[in-house]
């Protein structure tokens, strides 16, 4: 005796079937993807602490202030003083199309139909270095590369009667022009809050940070938005993506049993919802993870700067021994000077103690010192090494003290205790000076 099989198993039903839930799952992967791509923007955006301007040095910074410049860009639709603009020009067209086809009886007839939008005439714009101010000092900013986000500034459409539609815009046509022209532009104008998210790195030509591109870096945004609206915007695509990916897990389901013919259980959408759902929770415990590993890398790599800064210091005394002990009065003096320093600790979480304010009482107290050109330059080089700590000091214990908030923050916490996470010591310091970068910003 032959058992027939229903139709829901049979051979074509189950490839139909295997089709359908595989492009589902496929799809809900791909959206699953998509919105954990946006999950650690936002992270990144949520988990980074911001820096001051003069408090950010080598690394990925979060800053906020408001956009200054010594020279100031002057929009070309506008003509508002900006640090970033972009423009375009699109013309208006239209026309009439009639085209032959076959009807369903093989008759050929005719038909027409109207066509109609807007063609880019002419683009540019322009983008300048600039400076972040806040209310401890300025940080300048490359823009090159970056993600901006600006404002419109600029919004017009008009026809050849305005004297905009060819002073601004190209003198010839497009085809089939209505005459009607729409200029817009887009810019950061001069004093704009701003959010700004990049690598930070030391300029060549002082001793202090800039943000600019690189090509390691997670994210370089340069926004007229606040941080919470940036985190927001990532959040709701985050949102959307996944509600996306449920949809497409489920729907493989459903339409995989109406092309078969047959309508699936309530047991079958409960599991492909509940694989849906494991994998955001495995892809969300992964990411958060990830985000505290880069923590603390981050916060390494801050003190690995200042244990560089420190290096260099200790290299620059002993040229420092050498000139002063040409002076044999105050060789003590500088002795005593060399060996506290020596035995400072370079520990993170140790105090770092300054030495540019002895040395410079030093030198009021023994004036030979002024006339040694060598020992100037080198009393220079490490002020500015200790520049260098402190800026290097003060990112430190920014990312360290939000890396060690992140740890006792649920759900953050218990992945950080699992993955076995330990809280940073923060650095001190003693008479390390900070010298303020000097420009002339344009009011």
């Amino acid at each position: 005796m032959t058992l027939s099989l229903p139709h829901v198993y049979s051979k074509r039903g189950i490839l139909t079937v295997a089709i359908s839930y595989i492009t589902g799952g496929v799809a809900a992967i791909v959206c699953l993807f998509v919105a954990f791509r946006h999950f650690h923007k936002k992270r990144l955006v949520d988990d980074l602490p911001t820096s001051r301007a003069l408090g950010a040095f080598i690394g990925l910074v979060e800053l906020k202030g408001t956009a200054e410049s010594e020279a100031p860009l002057t929009s070309r639709l506008a003509s508002i003083p900006c640090v970033a603009y972009t423009w375009r020009v699109e013309e208006h067209w239209s026309r009439t199309v009639t085209e032959t086809y076959r009807d369903a009886q093989g008759r050929t007839q005719t038909r027409t139909r109207h066509e109609s939008g807007w063609r880019m005439m002419a683009n540019g714009g322009e983008a300048a270095p600039f400076y972040l101010k806040d209310e401890t000092g300025v940080i300048r900013i490359q823009p090159d590369g970056a993600k901006i986000e600006d404002i419109e500034a600029f919004d017009r459409t008009v026809t050849p009667a305005d004297p905009l539609y060819y002073g601004k815009g190209p003198a010839h046509a497009t085809a089939n022009s209505d005459h009607r022209r729409r200029f817009r532009e887009t810019a950061i104008p001069l004093h704009a809050p701003l959010y700004v998210m990049g690598q930070a790195r030391e300029r060549q030509d002082a001793v202090a940070a800039e943000v600019a591109k690189d090509k390691g870096a997670p994210l370089f945004l340069i926004s007229i938005r606040t941080e919470k609206q940036v985190s927001r915007g990532y959040g709701v695509w985050v949102w959307a993506f996944a509600g996306l990916g449920l949809v497409a897990a489920d729907g493989g389901v459903f339409i995989g049993g109406l092309i078969s013919g047959t309508r699936a259980g309530g047991g079958v959408y409960a599991v492909a919802s509940g694989a849906f759902v494991l994998a955001a929770a495995l892809g969300w415990t992964w990411t958060v993870y990830n985000s505290l590993v880069g923590l603390r890398q981050s916060v390494r790599q801050a003190w690995a700067q200042v244990d560089i800064q420190l290096k260099r210091r200790h290299d620059l005394i002993p040229a420092l021994t050498q000139v002063a002990a040409a002076t044999r009065t105050h060789e003590r003096d500088v002795e005593t000077i060399i060996a506290a320093l020596r035995g400072q600790s370079v520990a993170p979480g140790a105090a770092l103690r300054g030495v540019t304010p002895t040395l410079r009482a030093l030198v009021e107290s023994y004036p030979d010192l002024r006339s040694s050109e060598s020992f100037l330059r080198l009393q220079q080089s490490l002020a500015d090494t200790e520049q260098r700590i402190a800026l290097a000091r003060d990112y430190y214990n920014n990312i360290a003290s939000f890396y060690n908030a992140r740890l006792e923050i649920v759900p953050d916490r218990f992945v950080g205790a699992l993955a076995g996470f330990r809280q940073q010591p923060l650095a001190g310091a003693e008479a390390l000076e900070r010298a303020p970068v000097t420009v002339r910003l344009v009011s």
